[in-house]
């Protein structure tokens, strides 16, 4: 699949990329893996000298002729002797660029931690010393989200703050996933574009494979989802297991609570029997992993909370795969396959939610967009979206069946939120599936 999507983020490397004419530029991009993140510094550039140092786990004295070799290589230039520690590699590129431009990629920027942990130091000392005299594009990569936000956020570590841009690469928009299905599917439905958003999230590498394999209806994403050949079976804890370490039971057990419906710290303490306060809030601050909810019009410290996973992939994985390890362990995929046909709707209901949210999101027509319900779970409404300006609301029912949206049903729901819609000319709208295809979706 071509690459698609990231003008946005292209456009900021390369005005990046111009100012370290004149000075240092260190650049933080981070994302879960499998989101494109060497693929678009890359992307970025095309047409440019740069030199890419992937760091893997091996002795910092291997690393290092690795890299001296691919800086002969790149760049024609004779490195006298052999270098051992990181910190000569790095000082040599500064000498470099203060006689002429360099662009230097470090991806897997953590693994320093299990390596040789003074790296950071040194780096800094050297950043400080040589920034505002030489001309150095230094972009720093990394996929564990948690270790690149200590590296860089945490005070006491020696990096802090000296990152002079940041790029955080998200998933793919429901436009994008939409045109992605348009070019390589034209003939495709409603349901085949919620299967794509539900299986992928729209992380990138998920939706080259669908594409690649020209699996792109509903039924055969779901059949390569399920093969033993493919990555996606063992993708969530390959995904997770770096990111949680030793913890990652307690973890993983939230984490398929929630994706199988208790919503709720309380719910989710019931079953496990013990407080996970603590976890859930790293899941939420430190993993970006869950997210807390709490209804529209709600107070800021209202109990009505409700956590959701953000990243679709990983919801679905611990949903069907995790839950039923036992299952994919004897390997009977087909009885798999029918526990998931048979919980599919259902599942999908909620993420159809979530995707017309989004989509109301991308018109960029409100200031405002959420749900709401009562602390007892009563008076549900799926899709409230406010425009502050023109004092205009929409107040909305999903279902994946335009028949079975119930306008009246809805106005007498909506009479909970009505002293807060005060001065609001509202319009009351169901969505389905079909409402999918349009951006923003239409509605009935």
């Amino acid at each position: 699949m071509q690459f698609t999507s990231r003008q946005q983020e292209l456009t900021a490397l390369t005005k990046i990329r111009e100012r370290s004419f004149t000075r240092g530029q260190m650049t933080v991009v981070t994302g879960r893996r499998r989101i494109g993140k060497t693929r678009l510094i890359k992307e970025s550039l095309t047409g440019e000298k740069y030199l890419y140092f992937f760091v893997a786990r091996m002795d910092e004295p291997l690393l290092c002729e690795g890299f001296s070799r691919h800086i002969e290589e790149s760049l024609g230039v004779r490195i006298i002797g052999t270098i051992t520690r990181f910190i000569d590699i790095f000082r040599y590129v500064i000498d470099l660029a203060k006689q002429q431009q360099v662009n230097l990629v470090i991806d897997e920027f953590q693994e320093f931690f299990r390596i040789n942990p003074s790296v950071y130091s040194e780096m800094q000392n050297h950043w400080d010393a040589n920034r505002e005299t030489m001309k150095l594009n230094l972009i720093l990569s990394g996929s564990v989200y948690s270790l690149m936000q200590k590296i860089f956020r945490d005070y006491g570590e020696p990096l802090y703050g000296r990152a002079s841009n940041y790029l955080h690469i998200r998933p793919f928009s429901p436009s994008v996933l939409r045109g992605i299905m348009q070019q390589h599917a034209p003939d495709h439905g409603p349901s085949d574009l919620l299967t794509l958003y539900i299986l992928s999230g729209g992380v990138p590498k998920y939706v080259e494979l669908f594409v690649d394999k020209e699996a792109l209806t509903h039924a055969e994403m779901l059949d390569l989802f399920l093969s033993p050949d493919e990555i996606f079976l063992e993708e969530g804890r390959d995904v997770l297991i770096q990111e949680f370490g030793k913890e990652y039971g307690t973890y993983f057990s939230i984490l398929t609570l929630i994706a199988a419906g208790r919503t709720s710290r309380a719910e989710v303490e019931s079953v496990i029997q013990k407080n996970v306060g603590g976890q859930m809030q790293r899941l939420e601050e430190d993993y970006l992993i869950i997210k807390r909810r709490r209804p529209m019009f709600s107070k800021v410290g209202t109990r009505s909370i409700r956590y959701a996973i953000d990243d679709n992939f990983l919801n679905f994985w611990f949903r069907f795969i995790y839950k039923y390890a036992g299952i994919v362990e004897l390997g009977n995929y087909d009885y798999l396959r029918d526990l998931i046909d048979r919980d599919f709707t259902t599942y999908a209901g909620p993420i159809l939610e979530k995707l017309i949210r989004l989509q109301l999101a991308e018109s960029q027509q409100y200031s405002a967009i959420g749900q709401y319900w009562q602390r007892n779970g009563e008076n549900e409404i799926d899709v409230i979206a406010l425009n502050e300006l023109t004092k205009q609301a929409v107040v909305g029912e999903v279902k994946l069946q335009e028949k079975n949206i119930n306008l009246e049903k809805l106005k007498l729901k909506a009479e909970a939120i009505q002293r807060d819609l005060a001065g609001y000319t509202v319009t009351y709208r169901g969505f389905s599936l079909n409402d999918i295809l349009d951006s923003p979706p239409n509605g009935t």
